[in-house]
């Protein structure tokens, strides 16, 4: 009824009410939380979800340790794992003389380490080494569940993971690092064969006894190379790697007996060695040589040889880190024979073990400027001062064939007439001879076999004293050298050299006037590439004919003056003694036609300062044609024993007078009595012009020393000059 009251109101046109419709609720990607479900159940994810979500995080996980390897790139090898020690070598190239550096690796290729090491380090580290992509998943989860659970570090890594994090990472045990060590070792085995992983490994770990390196560690433990290891070798060295200090054959024998059985059973187990061979090697361990931790190449005299080669390499622009770490192989120009020659020459004919006393020694090639010997003191370790190329001392009468060599080139001849009177005033100077004899009227050649101080400081004046500095300079004398300036008493030895400079200007005579910079490097290589190889400079210091009259001379101070000592060599020698005022050294620099050598012998107090060699030995005075020609006598008899019986050339023009067809025929040296030599000049106090302080300065001990003249019957030279209002000079 229409109106009636609860009715529902009709429709325009008497049609039926409209009813109300529901949405049928949208279908989610992620049912979560579930809408179907009420309370807790409403909450707790379906199956599926979970499935989904685990290969979810599964692709994530792949996709992106896919990324970080592909884009991860593999970093240079850090320091400590490419260190390796720098040798030395013999001038054979073969023999080793020591070692630069702390980094005591040797690396060799895979191809040196014997099949049984290899198989033995598989066998302790990774057995599965060939078969896996780096890294074991198994191991890994259980790495990384103890390290979360704060246990005990787990060795899980597999050889490659080892080398990443020994090559390239840091030793913390953490999961980033572990995460890091897990890409990059996937990554370095698809950028490096399997081969050069294990190589790179064997040459980088470490095995105790201080020994980085496979090769190392086989010479450490058994003193063999690692291409020599026997199986039950190999066995325990692979046994050490896990813990060098836990399983340490001295200190740790019985716990590394355990491990080196493991080794054992897997190399059996693998199928790399039979159950016979097994129980064959299981009864014992190797027998270990004893370790030597203190040993040191540079103990002795080579530390000296070692240091002076470290030096050279530094001069040529390589630097500490390229020696210590860089491992470069070099071969020197040291003779082992020649250095043991010079050795017992000090041992033998020098006056022994005195507080105080330096002796040096250097011996250069003439022709090609190796340096053969050096001998710089009786043990590096005790004082790393070398004697040989770094202690300087005042010169003496050694320098005056450089006046001789300039007044030469001149148009002075030997046979020139000088004044050996003494004592003598000269430009100012008061001078006077050793014993202050007096020569008179005395020819050139006359006056270098006695070494008249008078006559050469009168050459100087005469020539220029700057002509005697450049004529020093241009032998090979190092133009910075202490006292070394253009006075007149430079001519009597105001410098100090070392036996090394002294040596290689010599040489420069004996080489008719090619001058050769003396070297002590042969070769340098690097992984078997060489870098440097020696090919001696020439250059042209003095004409030949020069050079032959300054020969000719000191022939004759050998033969018939102050050197009188070396005729005992057997061979045509020329050289020249120096001796220093109050006796503060003694010198004899002398050569053959192939090989010039320096002997100096200085004397010191507690203090380092400059005292007399008098007494030395428990004679009288001090000289160099003493103990330092008879030094230098004893060392070139052996040193030139295979060098070709040669004479000097004849100079061209001697002057008239003078045997010009001299030569040596071996009529000295039978024992007689050397002819007395006249006096060497005298040292200059350091206040003298031109002098410097007299001593080698800086840190080089105070040049002293010499020998005294022991059973010899010359007369030790030892001149005295002095000027008004100033101190003593002398050469």
């Amino acid at each position: 009824m229409a109106g009636s009251y609860g009715s529902e109101p009709a429709t325009r046109g008497g049609s039926a009410p409209r009813q109300k419709t529901v949405k049928p609720r949208r279908k989610r990607i992620i049912n979560y939380p579930q809408y179907h479900r009420r309370g807790l159940r409403r909450w707790l994810p379906s199956w599926k979800l979970v499935f989904g979500s685990i290969i979810t995080l599964g692709l994530v996980l792949v996709g992106g340790f896919a990324a970080a390897v592909a884009f991860t790139d593999v970093p240079p090898p850090n320091e400590i794992s490419r260190a390796e020690r720098t040798i030395v070598y013999w001038n054979d190239g073969k023999t080793e003389m020591g070692q630069l550096g702390e980094a005591n690796r040797i690396s060799v290729p895979l191809s040196d380490v014997s099949s049984r090491t290899r198989d033995a380090v598989l066998a302790a580290e990774d057995r599965e080494y060939y078969e896996h992509g780096g890294f074991d998943p198994r191991a890994l989860v259980r790495a990384a569940w103890n390290d979360l659970n704060g246990g005990a570090t787990q060795g899980a890594s597999t050889i490659t993971q080892q080398y990443a994090k020994n090559a390239f990472l840091s030793h913390e045990q953490t999961l980033t690092r572990k995460a890091r060590e897990l890409v990059l070792s996937v990554k370095l085995e698809t950028e490096a064969s399997k081969d050069q992983i294990l190589e790179n490994y064997l040459n980088t770990i470490y095995f105790g006894r201080n020994a980085y390196g496979i090769e190392t560690a086989a010479q450490a433990y058994f003193g063999v190379p690692a291409k020599e290891l026997t199986l039950k070798q190999s066995a325990a060295i692979a046994a050490i790697i896990r813990a060098p200090g836990g399983y340490d054959p001295e200190t740790h024998k019985a716990k590394l007996k355990d491990r080196y059985l493991y080794v054992l059973s897997g190399m059996q187990v693998k199928g790399w060695i039979t159950a016979e061979q097994k129980a064959k090697a299981a009864k014992k361990l190797p027998a270990f040589i004893k370790y030597q931790p203190n040993k040191s190449s540079l103990r002795g005299t080579t530390g000296y040889l070692l240091e002076s080669v470290r030096r050279e390499m530094l001069r040529k622009g390589y630097t500490e880190e390229d020696l210590t770490l860089g491992g470069y192989r070099i071969t020197t120009t040291y003779d082992k024979l020649d250095q043991q020659a010079a050795v017992e020459a000090v041992t033998n004919y020098g006056p022994g073990d005195e507080k105080g006393l330096r002796i040096g020694l250097t011996s250069v090639r003439a022709d090609t400027g190796e340096v053969v010997s050096m001998y710089g003191g009786k043990n590096y370790l005790d004082s790393q001062l070398s004697n040989a190329d770094q202690a300087m001392a005042l010169a003496g009468s050694t320098f005056k064939p450089f006046a001789l060599a300039a007044a030469i080139e001149d148009g002075i001849k030997l046979n020139s007439m000088w004044d050996g009177s003494s004592p003598r005033e000269i430009k100012g100077y008061k001078l006077q001879n050793e014993g202050n004899e007096s020569f008179g009227q005395i020819n050139l050649l006359r006056a270098i076999e006695k070494s008249v101080n008078t006559v050469f400081v009168d050459l100087a004046v005469q020539i220029g004293p700057d002509k005697v500095k450049n004529s020093a300079i241009r032998a090979g004398v190092p133009k910075d050298t202490v006292g070394l300036v253009a006075d007149p008493t430079t001519v009597l030895g105001t410098a100090s050299p070392t036996t090394l400079d002294m040596a290689g200007a010599y040489a420069t005579f004996a080489n008719r006037g090619q001058r050769v910079a003396p070297t002590t490097i042969k070769e340098i290589s690097l992984n078997g590439n060489v870098q440097y190889k020696l090919n001696p400079v020439k250059q042209r210091e003095f004409e030949d004919n020069v050079a032959d009259t300054v020969n000719y001379a000191l022939q004759r101070v050998v033969t018939s003056g102050t050197g009188f000592e070396a005729s005992n060599l057997g061979r045509p020698a020329a050289g020249k003694t120096g001796t220093t005022d109050n006796n503060r050294s003694a010198w004899f620099v002398g050569y053959t036609p192939q090989m010039a050598t320096a002997v100096m012998m200085v004397k010191q107090d507690s203090a380092g300062n400059p005292i007399s060699l008098y007494g030395t030995g428990g004679g009288g005075s001090v000289h160099g044609g003493s103990y330092p020609a008879r030094i230098w006598t004893a060392y070139m008899q052996t040193a030139t024993a295979n060098d070709p019986y040669e004479q000097f050339t004849t100079p061209s023009d001697l002057g008239y007078g003078l045997n010009d067809s001299y030569r040596y025929n071996g009529g000295y040296g039978n024992g007689s009595a050397s002819p007395s030599p006249s006096s060497s000049a005298s040292a200059s106090n350091g206040n003298t012009p031109g002098n410097g302080s007299g001593n080698s300065g800086g840190s080089s001990p105070a040049p002293s020393g010499g020998s005294n003249g022991g059973s010899s019957s010359s007369k030790a030279p030892n001149a005295v000059v002095t000027k008004p209002k100033t101190p003593t000079a002398g050469p």
